[in-house]
């Protein structure tokens, strides 16, 4: 990986020479950025965090993969922010985050 060290584009003169008031004034002014409202918030799809799901479950990602028959790689991508669930897999996380035991069972049955 090649690494640089250019200055950066930005000139940063005008935001240096600005109080803390008006940098806030200048942020809540922004119509790209926001802050997030009670409302807002509510209507997020929310990922369930696989890797507490996991940690939860005292398994290693390798013991997690295989009993709930997720690719090792799709496992890794998602705790490390790669790659984000699809619907299906979100689902497929709460099932398994609310009823661990149950999903294991069903995917491996009793002899």
């Amino acid at each position: 990986m090649k690494t640089t060290t250019e200055p950066t584009k930005h000139d940063w003169s005008r935001f240096d020479a600005m109080t803390e008031a008006e940098r806030h004034a200048a942020a809540l002014a922004d119509p790209d950025a926001q802050p997030l409202t009670p409302e807002r918030l509510a209507r997020m799809k929310r990922t369930p965090q696989v890797r507490i799901i996991r940690r939860a479950l005292g398994l290693s990602q390798e013991d997690f993969a295989a009993r709930f028959q997720i690719p090792l790689g799709t496992l890794r991508d998602w705790e490390q922010g790669r790659k984000d669930p699809d619907a299906a897999a979100r689902a497929y996380l709460v099932v398994i985050g609310r009823n661990p035991v149950a999903v294991s069972e069903a995917l491996h049955p009793a002899r």
